[in-house]
């Protein structure tokens, strides 16, 4: 690596923006959720994070009939839940199924297809309570779009929790590596994923790998982004892509979720569930699922 690039990344990252949910809505019946992206435009400072749905936290009240949303499809990248709060049920049409709960994640890889429904669990619906999640959907390059399907279950053991210095929290590295210790998740493309927790009044600096678009969600809690821009609940802080340095301090108790990852510098076309690099690519997705190619639930 040459002087100069040794330098760059040596450097803070700057801040393009502070940005509030672009758009409130519901998924099905069971996830109330706040859209950062792509309501705010931000494909290209995003990349290759393509859609961060924050929600809740929402109680629900006790119910006999599972509240979520039924058998939909996807093509052309992978959908990744946190959930803080709650248990959630998956099923799809490669025939994976399972439960997550605190501290757990999902990634899924729909790759060239996949059909699949996601559900508040059984007895969690029938006791009701309170929902807490995150939906991150990860783009995939042209070249894996069509690869096969996948299917990660990431349970809370399974992720590094490494405690900061002088009692300022604890991050935990769900996909990337900090301080040594690496994330479980596989990723198509250089991705780091952590979900940080800081306490009032202490901060912790991340290293991030050059290059990379990096963004902050506070979840809960107030905190700011290398010494300037103040964020609190539900609201995203994006960093401009040169320098690779981002410090976060908290303002409040706070937890945070941390987003990095390299940019895939290729055409997007959306329809709705699917993500290609074309518009021919997304009828022929929409053909390919009308016939049944995706799959089906039964």
């Amino acid at each position: 690596m040459n002087r100069h690039a040794t330098a760059e990344t040596a450097q803070a990252k700057g801040i393009l923006g502070v940005f509030q949910p672009g758009s409130t809505h519901m998924v099905g019946d069971g996830f109330p959720v706040r859209n950062l992206f792509p309501s705010n435009d931000l494909d290209r400072d995003v990349s290759p994070f393509l859609m961060l749905d924050y929600a809740g936290p929402q109680y629900f009240p006790p119910t006999d009939h599972p509240r979520g949303v039924g058998e939909h499809p996807h093509r052309g990248f992978e959908t990744v839940t946190i959930v803080y709060e709650g248990m959630v049920a998956h099923r799809d049409s490669a025939g994976n199924a399972g439960v997550i709960g605190p501290g757990d994640v999902q990634w899924m890889t729909a790759a060239s297809g996949i059909v699949h429904e996601e559900f508040h669990e059984k007895e969690f619906a029938r006791k009701g309570g309170t929902l807490h999640a995150v939906q991150l959907w990860v783009n995939l390059p042209k070249a894996s779009k069509m690869s096969a399907p996948g299917y990660q279950t990431i349970l809370n053991g399974d992720i590094p929790a490494i405690e900061l210095e002088s009692g300022a929290g604890r991050l935990r590295v769900i996909a990337g590596s900090f301080r040594g210790r690496k994330g479980p998740a596989h990723t198509f493309t250089p991705v780091e994923l952590y979900d940080l927790q800081l306490n009032k009044d202490h901060h912790v600096q991340l290293d991030l790998p050059g290059g990379q678009n990096a963004s902050i969600l506070v979840l809960q809690g107030r905190a700011s982004v290398n010494g300037s821009h103040e964020a609190g609940e539900a609201e995203l802080i994006v960093c401009k892509r040169s320098g690779s340095q981002v410090t976060v301090e908290a303002r409040e108790d706070s937890r945070l979720l941390v987003m990095s990852g390299e940019p895939i510098e290729e055409p997007i076309a959306r329809y709705g569930p699917f993500v290609m690099n074309t518009r021919e690519e997304l009828i022929q997705a929409v053909q390919d699922y009308q016939a049944g190619q995706m799959g089906h639930l039964s």
